[in-house]
């Protein structure tokens, strides 16, 4: 029994949903600080957590299955579970649905806050279009990125019900900081996506051209972060910059250990960097509105 949930956990790489849960939990977090005290029930957090869970699961369980058959002819990804027969598409099929599913659902744990689960729909549509995105246009790593950046944005939603910049800046932030890194990632597969007539920035615009955007989409989530310490009410202490000093820190290294000739460390790169980039501004960011 465990054999081919174990196989349906790997296939979505569960483990890298600890890429946006963070700064869904930083975004609530931000959400029930509160002059009066803190707001948000079990039910709140609870919900945030399911949704986060399930939406990323559905999300990329569908890219897996629209992107099977370019996934058997890249070397890189042909070993990937359903190029290699290790799942069969009606097992993705039906847990694409579930997950959806439990998506939907999970929102009902916000009522009789009713915007999530109005929202639950579009959302879906949005992360599912992601999987089409490279085949018509390069600006696919943002639309991502865009795809990542609700999560802080949905949880202060589910919480406070409206929107207000201090959610929509953290969003921003996550927006250009996973596009960044998408298009790290990406320069692995450009001569790939070149000659297959997948649109990428690497194939568009060549590694070299690739990281330096790369660079400034990361810079441009420095700014963010730093524009999210000022907005908030009242404003982030020196705990939160010392975070964002650190992050920005990362981020350099991040670039230093990935060359347009060398991409062999774009794994060191793209987890072991990125998941210490967004739990650690979770740590000081949380940390900082408690004390």
């Amino acid at each position: 029994m465990f054999g081919p949930v174990a196989e349906l956990l790997g296939m979505i790489k569960f483990s890298h949903t600890l890429f946006a849960l963070p700064f869904a939990l930083l975004g609530a977090a931000l959400a029930a600080r509160d002059a009066a005290g803190w707001r948000g029930s079990w039910r709140d957090w609870l919900g945030i957590l399911l949704c986060m869970a399930t939406a990323r699961s559905a999300a990329m369980a569908f890219n897996r299955l629209v992107d099977r058959k370019i996934d058997a002819k890249n070397p890189r990804t042909a070993s990937r579970h359903l190029p290699s027969g290790r799942l069969s598409v009606a097992s993705v099929i039906a847990f694409t649905t579930a997950c959806s599913a439990g998506f939907v659902l999970s929102t009902l744990l916000f009522l009789p806050n009713r915007w999530p689960l109005v929202l639950a729909l579009p959302v879906l549509i949005w992360l599912f279009g992601y999987s089409y995105a490279k085949r018509f246009t390069s600006l696919a790593h943002f639309w991502l990125g865009a795809a990542l950046m609700m999560a802080p944005v949905a949880a202060w939603i589910a919480i406070r019900g409206n929107l207000a910049w201090p959610p929509v800046l953290l969003g921003v932030a996550v927006l250009f900081w996973v596009a960044g890194f998408d298009v790290i990632y990406a320069c692995q597969d450009a001569e790939f996506d070149r000659s297959s007539g997948l649109h990428s920035l690497p194939s568009r615009l060549g590694v070299a051209g690739a990281l330096r955007l790369a660079a400034i989409c990361h810079g441009l989530m420095i700014v963010a972060l730093i524009g999210l310490g000022l907005t908030d009410s009242p404003p982030l202490g020196a705990i939160y910059f010392a975070g964002v000093a650190i992050v920005a820190a990362l981020l350099i290294y991040e670039h230093a250990i990935v060359k347009p000739d060398d991409l062999a460390r774009v794994n060191v790169a793209f987890f072991q960097v990125n998941v210490g980039i967004s739990l650690g501004l979770l740590a000081v960011g949380v940390t900082d509105l408690i004390f």
